[in-house]
Parts: structure tokens; C-alpha cells; sequence
């Protein structure tokens, strides 16, 4: 089997030939480490922050990412909006929905201003419109990989967007003082990502990731009655919108998501990820509760066990991982979140290189 059609068995409630491996998120310190060890002869930049790389630097960092697919089989690649933030000044840069985000050394840059922090905000601004030219990873992947690797897109979800636009206590705020402005902004960034998951499909897209990180380790950051109201409904349109389209659907979220796991499995995704081992989602308990409802994307921990443990270690636990929850094809090994500058690059490596070792179905 092809990865593609792998990861697609997976998702689709069947067996492939064996346990698909998955790179939900690399950092680009990850990248570059990786790949000095597979193959210290292919050039990289010498940034660490794609923010500062020129065009020639970013296609170097792209073939490396590439490369590390196909060295170690990875059967899946994440694709994502390019560089569509902006610079501001030297530590700030604004994306398209203009947010402000303040530069990280750690990663993702942080939302530091919203753009819509009132009704008269809302009724003066004008939200962007999803182009081809956001899609340009995808493209990438589709003339390097073909149909050989399943193409994941990670959109935004309801609650993500419409908390960076607002702000969180704002959001949060509104929820009681002026619920339907609330809705009424997370009807328009639905509007957009719906108009998005047209484009992607017509580029070649397999699998669409829902990310809307609601949830810190104990619990989500709203009530499951709010959860209801406000967030899910949004974010069921793109479930059914996706489906329709012939896409397969996974949700993602870090954090505690017991209180929402029944929701989320009626809502109709395909698949659940990262499943976080600090925030209680032990992935036997959770592949117990979904049982064949869910493929299962994950846990193999990146905070604590690819950061610091060793490669005998990693082994462990990926083995572990498809013992409990591998063998009727419902499971896709990935970290339990991206994998960021501070995990050991051997022992990505180690977690790659078990999951070939253990992925045969008995």
C-alpha cells in the first residue's frame, strides 16, 4: 500500500498492511536537526526561524522537510497557509485576518492585538478571502509526493479564529454580555474556512484537520453548554462540508477533552488528535471509550518522553502504543503534539524507526 492509501484506511475504519506513521507538526529546529542526522551532506539554512529566510532559504528547509518524509516513509504530511503573516517590525508580524502576533523563539508566534474587539470593530471590518496563493505547500507536496502520501491541511477551527480575533477575555466576556456578536463572528470565519475547504479540494487535499485547541490539562477553557452554543455547530459545518466533498475530517486539540469526547464522536470526525498523556487522554482509556468510532492519531509524548528520555525509551512507547490500540487499524503513530525545538532529534528519529519495526499487524 501506497501511504496514502494507508492513512486513508485508517481513517475510513479499516486494515491496512500496517500501522501508518504521521508527522502532525515540525519545527523548523527539528527540521534541520533531523536531518544533519540522516544526511549531513544536504544543505539547509542557516536561520532557525523561517521569518527571517529569504526565498532560496525557505526552499532549502522545504526540501529538507520533504526529504525526511521520504527517507523515513512517513506516510503523511501536514500542509498549512505559507507565510501568510506579514512583518510589523522587528518582533511582531500580522496576519490576514489582521491579528498581531509577537515573534517566539519557542515556535508559533503569540496573538498580541485583535483586530475586532467590539461590535463597531465588527461592522467595520472587512474579513479576507481564501486564495489559491495561501494553498502554495500544498501544491508543493502534490508535485513531490503525487499520490504516494496522504496531504493533511491544518485549518483553523471556530474557536482558534474568532478568539484571535476578539481576544480571549473578550471572547470569553461576550459569551454572556453579547452573545450574538460572538455569533455572529464565528459565523464569518466559518464562512471563510467553508470557501477554503473548496479550494483545498480542488488542489488535491485528503484530509482536513480541524485545529481548535480548546483545552488546557485539567478541562476545556468554556463550559460544555457554551461548547455547544458557540463552538461546535461552526465547526460541525466543516465536518459535513468536508465529507461531502469526499474529504475525511480530523479534530484536533491539546488538553483534558473528556467532558467533550461524546460531542466530538457524534459530531462525525474521522479521526482525534494529539491525545496528550499529562491531560489525562491515556490512549488505551480513549481507544476503550471510542472503540471503532475514531481513528486515533498519536500519543507519543513530546513534552517530557521525546524531549528528554532516550531512544530505548521512544521505542517503548511506540511498541506500547500499538499494542493497546493498533491492531484493528484504527491507529496513525504521531507525537502528542508538534514536534518542537526542544525534543531530541534522535529521538524522532527512534520514533520513526519503531514504528516500521512494530507497524506489522500480527
Amino acid at each position: 500500500m501506497t501511504g496514502r492509501e494507508r492513512i486513508l484506511a485508517c481513517l475510513d475504519g479499516k486494515k491496512p498492511d500496517r500501522v501508518p506513521l504521521y508527522i502532525h507538526a515540525i519545527n523548523e529546529v527539528t527540521i534541520k536537526g533531523i536531518t544533519r542526522l540522516m544526511d549531513s551532506s544536504i544543505p539547509l539554512p542557516e536561520k532557525d526561524n523561517v521569518y527571517e529566510m529569504n526565498q532560496k532559504e525557505l526552499m532549502l528547509l522545504l526540501n529538507a522537510f520533504f526529504t525526511i518524509h521520504e527517507y523515513y516513509g512517513v506516510d503523511g504530511l501536514t500542509c498549512f497557509d505559507l507565510l501568510n503573516e506579514k512583518p510589523v517590525d522587528n518582533e511582531h508580524v500580522i496576519d490576514q485576518f489582521g491579528v498581531t502576533y509577537k515573534k517566539s523563539i519557542f515556535g508559533l508566534p503569540v496573538p498580541a492585538k485583535h483586530p475586532v474587539i467590539t461590535e463597531n470593530d465588527f461592522r467595520n471590518y472587512t474579513p479576507p478571502k481564501p486564495t489559491l496563493e495561501e494553498l502554495q505547500l500544498l501544491h508543493f507536496a502534490r508535485q513531490r509526493f503525487a499520490d504516494q502520501k496522504a496531504l493533511f491541511w491544518m485549518m483553523r477551527g471556530t474557536f482558534v479564529r474568532a478568539t484571535r480575533l476578539l481576544g480571549l477575555e473578550n471572547f470569553m466576556v461576550n459569551i454572556y454580555d453579547n452573545p450574538q456578536f460572538v455569533h455572529s463572528v464565528c459565523k464569518m470565519v466559518t464562512e471563510y474556512n467553508l470557501a477554503k475547504i473548496e479550494l483545498l479540494q480542488q488542489s488535491g487535499l485528503d484530509v482536513l484537520i480541524v485545529e481548535d485547541d480548546i483545552a488546557d490539562k485539567n478541562r476545556p477553557f468554556i463550559s460544555t453548554e457554551h461548547f455547544k452554543e458557540f463552538i461546535n455547530p461552526y465547526n460541525r459545518q466543516l465536518v459535513e462540508k468536508a465529507h461531502s466533498l469526499g474529504l475525511k475530517v480530523i479534530r484536533h486539540s491539546d488538553g483534558n477533552l473528556w467532558s467533550i469526547m461524546d460531542i466530538l464522536v457524534e459530531t462525525g470526525y474521522d479521526g482525534l488528535n494529539p491525545l496528550e498523556p499529562q491531560a489525562g487522554m491515556d490512549l488505551k482509556k480513549v481507544k476503550e471509550y471510542t472503540g471503532n468510532k475514531l481513528c486515533l492519531l498519536g500519543n507519543i509524548d513530546c513534552q517530557e518522553l521525546l524531549s528528554s528520555g532516550s531512544t530505548d525509551d521512544v521505542y517503548k512507547a511506540v511498541k506500547d502504543a500499538i499494542d493497546v490500540a493498533g491492531k484493528d487499524g484504527r491507529l496513525i503513530i504521531c507525537s502528542s503534539n508538534s514536534l518542537h525545538p526542544g525534543v531530541k532529534p534522535e529521538n524522532c528519529i527512534a520514533m520513526f524507526e519503531a514504528t516500521k519495526k512494530y507497524s506489522r499487524y500480527n
